[in-house]
């Protein structure tokens, strides 16, 4: 797996301030484009990690306004009464893709919960704690960044819970 040579992401400063160790790994994009279940496919296979292991970032917003981050194994679906649920709302609907880059700071494709504009409550699918490290977005299309979930989930303050769509056993 080839190391990260370009420039450190803000996701990477954060991490180093932090004392947070990480492995970066960069990503070939892709030319064609893709869903974000493809999308996150491909990274998936182009690390050579299992999806089980490589994390989506999502951005919603609930029924008050709030804007919540749900971070899902590639692979999988947000179910959105779940994470309202887990989110202490009413209801969440996704935001956007042009909401993204102003609320947050991130592209599609390149959002990382680490490192937004602006902290917003995080709940990961509980299946990253059963692994040793995950995937997430190192803050730009063509970078992620492996780390230990329980780092990660410490520095977002962020929560664990049933997340993702039933119609597969949860992972």
């Amino acid at each position: 797996m080839a190391k990260h040579k370009e420039e450190k992401t803000n996701v990477m400063r954060v991490l180093e301030q932090k004392k947070i160790p990480y492995s970066a790994h960069a990503y070939e994009e892709t030319e064609s484009p893709l869903g974000d279940r493809e999308y996150g496919l491909h990274i998936a296979q182009t690390l050579g990690q299992s999806v089980e292991r490589v994390y989506k970032t999502l951005v919603a917003r609930g029924a008050g306004g709030q804007l919540h981050v749900f971070c899902i194994p590639v692979a999988e679906s947000l179910d959105l009464k779940k994470a309202a649920r887990a989110a202490g709302e009413k209801s969440v609907e996704l935001i956007a893709v042009k909401e993204l880059l102003p609320l947050t700071g991130y592209v599609r494709g390149g959002c990382s919960p680490i490192g937004m504009k602006k902290q917003y409550p995080t709940v990961f699918h509980n299946a990253a704690e059963a692994c040793e490290t995950i995937f997430i977005s190192a803050g730009k299309i063509g970078a992620q960044i492996e780390l230990a979930p329980d780092a990660l989930l410490t520095l977002l303050g962020a929560q664990t819970a049933d997340i993702i769509a039933s119609g597969k056993e949860p992972l």
